[in-house]
Order: C-alpha cells, then structure tokens, then sequence
C-alpha cells in the first residue's frame, strides 16, 4: 500500500447509533450535539444519507430535533419516541479553553430500544460512541447490532466521567474495524504502555483494528494502518476557534466519507483536518448552513 492508495471497503450506508441532545453553551446558546448525531449531520450535508439510530423525547426539545432533521433531510425512520424520559441536554462550561461537560443521566437516548429498530440495511458501516453504552436498554441495542455478521464497525471512543470503565471499553477495542480516540484516552485506555508508539503496538496487538485515527489537539490528527503505514496531518495556523466541541467528531465524519467514498487514507486524513479546522470556528458541532459545507463539497468533488 502507498500513502496514496484507496481504502478498500465497499459502498456502504453508514449506520450511526447514539446520543442525541442539546449542548447549551455559558453563552446561552443550544446547539445541536451528541457525536453521533454530530457525525450523522454532517454526512447528511455531503449527501451520504446516514441512517441515524437514537431517541429523543416526547417534548419540546424533542420536536425541535425531529424538526431540524427533518429540514435537514435526514432519514428519521431510526428515531425513536419516548413518552417517559426526556431529550437530551449537556451543559458544557470551559476551563483554560477545553470543553467540560455535564451529561444530564437518564436522557431519551439512553433507552433506544432494540425491539423498535428499523429494518437495517443490507450493506452498512456501523458508527458508535462508548457514551451511549452507559446504560442497559442502549447497550442491549448496541450489543444486538454488534452481532450482525459482516457489519464493520467504525468506533469512536469518548471517555467522559464518571459514564465509563475500563471493563466496558475493553471489548469495543477489541472489535472495531476503525478507531478514532485522542493521545489522553490512548495513553488512559493503555496505561501499562511505556509512552504513545507502545501504546498503539498494544492496540493493534489485542485487536483486529484495520486503522486506528489518533487525534492530537494542536498537533493535528495521525491515521495509522494495521500494517505500520501512517499518515499525520497538522492544523493551519490560522485556524480561527471558537470552541473546540464536536472537532474530533468532525474528523470522524470526515475519514468516514473517505471509507464510504474509497477515497486513499492520505486524502482522508488531510481532508478531516482541514473540516475539523473549520468545525472549530462554529459555536458548538453542527450548523444549520449548508454555506458552511459548500465549499468542501465543492473542493471534493462531492456528487449526489
């Protein structure tokens, strides 16, 4: 393989399952998050039509969400209802310009259940945090898609406290198919490794991971095959941030766009970056501009 070469997955509907909320913002803003809804909006924007697998609310946020969705085109036959527990919302607050968060427990979201699925489609490329795994009705869910046959999983790790152990985030490492966490998760995940390069020897060692997709703050993101191959792109100096919620989401989105369209992993990579860029001069992880994508699809060659 060449720093060049295409990725070799087929055409394939992404299926993202998770979280869905609000993130409200110091500044009394609310916009719309969680990474999986996150992921799913933005590759709606360049026309992948994701099947979104979550639940909000029977509530006002509720039918905020489904409205936003429905404007934004997006397939809501995987959206659930639920009558009993409401929307969710996290309160996000910032300490030296890094995001903290305060998950708002028993969110609608957390009961995504498995006997209301849609029916899922024959060829898909899964897409799943480990927040939404925090409760049993989700993780049932999840535990359910996990055993359908040949359904390659792109997993996108989010540590966020106190909604995680080391136990639960054990066996998604060891089934993904792509990877994508930061060098902090990395080396909390990977404790006993020496420093960052024995740390991704031992992932790969213990799993079947085909790419793993390290993200490193201000030192941009790296993408590293099974094979030892690797590929590392920096930020643009002059990126202009307004906060730095949902960046890492946009580089998910993007290196699944570049599986989803076979695009070669040294495109990809530079591709996410250069989107991530971007993501942080928004206030929180979406927009309801299509002007914000038209440029990328535009440079991409994006057709549909």
């Amino acid at each position: 393989m060449t720093a060049n070469s295409t990725i070799s997955a087929p055409r394939l509907r992404p299926l993202i399952f998770g979280e869905v909320l609000f993130d409200r913002f110091p500044d009394g803003t609310s916009v719309l998050g969680g990474a999986p809804f996150n992921v799913a909006w933005h590759l709606q924007a360049f026309g992948q039509q994701p099947l979104l697998l979550s639940c909000v609310g029977k509530d006002a946020l509720g039918e905020q969400l489904q409205a936003a969705m429905q404007a934004w085109g997006m397939d809501q036959s995987g959206l659930q209802l639920d009558p009993h527990h409401p929307t969710g919302v996290v309160d996000v607050q910032f300490h030296d310009g890094e995001p903290q968060y305060e998950i708002v427990p028993d969110s609608a979201w957390d009961f995504i259940r498995q006997e209301h699925l849609p029916a899922l489609p024959a060829n898909a490329l899964l897409y799943h945090g480990s927040l939404a795994l925090r409760q049993p009705v989700s993780r049932t869910t999840w535990e359910h898609l996990s055993q359908q046959p040949e359904l390659p999983r792109f997993i996108d790790i989010n540590l966020r406290a106190p909604w995680w152990d080391a136990p639960s985030i054990a066996p998604l490492l060891r089934h993904a198919t792509y990877l994508k966490l930061n060098a902090d998760e990395l080396a909390t995940l990977i404790p006993q490794a020496a420093d960052t390069e024995a740390q991704i020897q031992q992932l790969f060692a213990d799993s079947a991971l085909q790419y793993l997709i390290l993200t490193q703050g201000a030192a941009g993101a790296m993408a590293i095959a099974a094979s030892g191959e690797r590929w590392h792109v920096a930020p643009e100096h002059t990126t202009h941030i307004v906060d730095t919620v949902g960046a890492g989401d946009a580089v998910s989105s993007v290196v699944l766009l570049g599986l989803l369209n076979g695009w070669g992993m040294a495109q990809t990579v530079q591709r996410a970056q250069q989107f991530a860029s971007a993501v942080v001069g928004l206030r929180g992880a979406t927009t309801r501009s299509m002007a914000f994508y038209q440029p990328f699809i535009d440079a991409w060659q994006l057709t549909f």
